[in-house]
């Protein structure tokens, strides 16, 4: 990699990380107010209803003491429901809440109000999309592959 393509990557990392600072701003106003990793957890849990505390903490890169300390918060705060494995009663699984889902709604709002001034083409805004799932996708690969351990079940 050439120090032209370093430099792009790094604004790229860089740019990201801005836009999630705004994004996290925003949702302040309107949501119901949770740690960086908490929402890890929670965007898990939302996209992998059902999955189990381990997967949601192999998943979000979270060390089991960290991630025990989100969940707690995330179920005091009523948007993470546990319930027991009908096929093995020592499972417990994750679900959101209806709180969690209403919880959503809201922040699709703020930031769809938001990010619609920034990104008012659909069809840019499905390319960004593609690109940063993209991102994700393979840095999700990526960290599976250092820990040697699946990330979904």
């Amino acid at each position: 990699m050439d120090d032209k393509q370093k430099a792009r990557l790094f604004e790229l990392a860089d740019l990201i990380l801005a836009i999630s600072r705004h994004l996290h701003a925003a949702k302040t106003q309107t949501a119901e107010s949770w740690t960086p990793l908490e929402a890890a957890v929670m965007r898990y849990i939302d996209h992998q209803p059902g999955s189990t505390a381990r997967q949601a903490a192999e998943a979000t890169q979270t060390i089991s003491s960290n991630f025990s300390r989100a969940l707690r918060k995330l179920e005091q705060k009523g948007l993470v429901r546990r319930e027991a494995d009908t096929d093995d009663a020592r499972r417990v699984r994750l679900y959101p809440t209806e709180k969690a889902d209403e919880n959503l709604g809201q922040l699709r709002e703020t930031w769809s109000r938001l990010l619609d001034q920034a990104v008012p083409d659909a069809t840019e805004a499905d390319e960004v999309i593609a690109v940063l799932r993209r991102v994700e996708s393979v840095l999700l690969d990526r960290s599976h592959s250092e820990s040697g351990r699946p990330l979904r079940a």
